[in-house]
């Protein structure tokens, strides 16, 4: 996602997000990582999961018939986990501007958790450049880059 945005100085600057694939070294939670077991092992559990799902409709006598309030509850359980992992995923948020003849060019950047925060943040960098003429602010996570 990318948006133009005019500062109080009357720059142009670029405000865009993206979804960061891998995660960053973060010492903080370190200790959640130390026991993954890499994609192997995601790989291994889904598919043995997938396997047991289609091994149980292969099983079901003809006749059987759910309600559909079951197959609501499996796209639910299905749902929940990539719905989450989207959530809850770092975005980077990215502030730049060409700059101009007087004024040189500008790249500012950081690391938000979660869809709805790095939305938020968006709006406050936005807010921020046209009222104040710099994205950065007392608890912003943006950081100069050049």
């Amino acid at each position: 996602m990318s948006r133009k945005v005019f500062d109080l100085y009357r720059r142009e600057w670029i405000l865009r997000r993206s979804i960061e694939w891998r995660p960053p070294y973060n010492e903080a939670e370190q200790f959640e990582h130390d026991v993954d077991g890499g994609r192997g092992a995601a790989i291994f559990i889904l598919s043995s999961l997938l396997l047991m799902w289609i091994v149980f409709f292969f099983w079901l006598p003809q006749n059987a018939h759910f309600p559909w309030f079951f197959w609501l509850i499996i796209i639910v359980i299905i749902g929940f986990f990539p719905v989450r992992w989207v959530l809850r995923r770092q975005w980077k948020v990215v502030a730049e501007t060409v700059g101009a003849y007087d004024q040189p060019a500008e790249r500012w950047q950081g690391l938000v958790r979660g869809w709805t925060r790095s939305n938020d943040e968006m709006k406050i960098i936005k807010r921020q450049l046209e009222t104040q003429g710099t994205p950065g602010h007392t608890d912003s996570p943006l950081q100069p880059m050049n």
